[in-house]
């Protein structure tokens, strides 16, 4: 008996499993030809989208399906990487740019003048190109982003400007745009960073330079000293606690930190000026951030000061595609040497934080500013991410000069 009931029962498990087996592969087949993602909501899609960010990524999105393509233009959050920069040709060479200045020397400021707009006029012009409502033939086309076909051959491919990408953007309220690189070409192991918050016209700007920045560890040791009770000046480090040698109003690293200074500025409220048709045209916008791959410079605007944009006509500086500076006040902080915690020494660190000089005044008779002011120093220390924030916070404790620059 019970081996008979053993085979019964296996006879019933085998039955059981051969009528499985079509059902199993019927299923299997159904599923095949489901699309799972039509199984999501478009909420959860939206999460997803916003995610990816990449607006070329978003513009392959949208070439999958219709409704891929209504999702993708929803997003809140867009990254737009700039490939290249293309330049306008010969004719806009630094040279020719010099030659629009004035060949009759005008005192050490004109000189720095025309050496900085020389320098900048061509990468300015580059990111014109870039940025503005043209496009230029290029190998990386970013059509599909609006919807269109990207099959077209590499050598037929258009670049298009950040505008055009995300004109079908609707829904966008954080939006970054990564350049390449910096506009500002400086020498090999000199560090050079600033950022620049701007409404209608800049409302402050924090420069940090050094004339290069080295690990400790290759830095020659340290001679004992055998003064128990050292001076005040050996107590700061050998340059009386940010006091400026007179050597350095001789041996050019003044006019250099002017030039950066001047080149900073120019390039911030360049890319400023370019940014107008794009915070125009999406008035859902609550953030933006114009930066470089290599993270020399970054313009911010908030909800605020992108509303004052929309509001307020930007003023051009003359017939440069750059925004006018008002008249500026500065302060400014120096050390010979700057020893960081984690082992980086900045080598003639200089420390600039800027401000509209209207802000300056009304924060001295307790009007509005008081909080973003220079009484308040959380936004210069705050400007930047460590080991730079470190460096601006110790530099802030040494010794303060006041400069003022004219409107330009």
């Amino acid at each position: 008996m019970s081996s008979s009931g053993a085979l019964g029962e296996v006879d019933f498990e085998g039955f059981r499993t051969l009528c499985r087996a079509p059902a199993v592969e019927v299923a299997a087949k159904e599923e095949e030809g489901i699309d799972h993602f039509d199984r999501l909501p478009d909420s959860v899609l939206l999460v997803i989208f916003n995610r990816i960010g990449d607006v070329k990524v978003l513009g392959r999105c949208c070439g999958v399906s219709r409704r891929f393509h209504a999702l993708a233009v929803l997003v809140d959050d867009v990254v737009v990487r700039v490939d290249c920069v293309i330049s306008d040709g010969p004719s806009s060479s630094p040279g020719a740019a010099g030659g629009a200045v004035s060949d009759k020397p005008r005192g050490v400021f004109s000189h720095l003048a025309r050496l900085v707009l020389g320098g900048l006029v061509k990468p300015l012009q580059a990111l014109s190109q870039i940025l503005s409502a043209s496009s230029c033939t290029d190998a990386t086309a970013v059509s599909a982003a609006a919807g269109k076909s990207a099959s077209a051959s590499p050598s037929e491919a258009s670049h298009h400007s950040p505008t055009e990408v995300l004109k079908n953007f609707k829904e966008v309220r954080r939006l970054r745009i990564e350049l390449p690189d910096g506009e500002l070409g400086v020498d090999g192991g000199v560090l050079l960073k600033w950022r620049a918050d701007f409404g209608s016209s800049i409302d402050s700007c924090v420069i940090l330079g050094a004339s290069s920045a080295v690990s400790s560890s290759s830095m020659p040791p340290r001679s004992p000293d055998p003064d128990p009770n050292p001076g005040f000046q050996d107590a700061c480090g050998g340059d009386d606690c940010g006091s400026i040698p007179d050597s350095f109003y001789t041996d050019g690293s003044l006019k250099r930190r002017v030039v950066w200074t001047i080149s900073s500025l120019i390039a911030a409220s360049a890319r400023h000026y370019l940014l107008h048709p794009i915070v125009a045209n999406h008035e859902t916008l609550e953030s933006l951030d114009l930066t470089d791959a290599d993270g020399q410079g970054v313009l911010t605007m908030d909800r605020r000061q992108l509303q004052e944009l929309r509001t307020k006509p930007v003023t051009a500086s003359g017939s440069s595609q750059r925004t006018l500076l008002p008249a500026l006040s500065m302060r400014l902080w120096y050390a010979h040497q700057l020893e960081l915690p984690g082992g980086m020494v900045l080598k003639g660190a200089t420390l600039l934080a800027i401000r509209p000089s209207e802000e300056r005044t009304r924060e001295a008779v307790g009007g509005a500013g008081g909080s973003f002011g220079f009484s308040d120093g959380c936004w210069v220390s705050d400007a930047f991410e460590e080991p730079y924030r470190t460096a601006a916070t110790m530099l802030m404790k040494r010794r303060t000069y006041s400069l003022e620059m004219n409107s330009f």
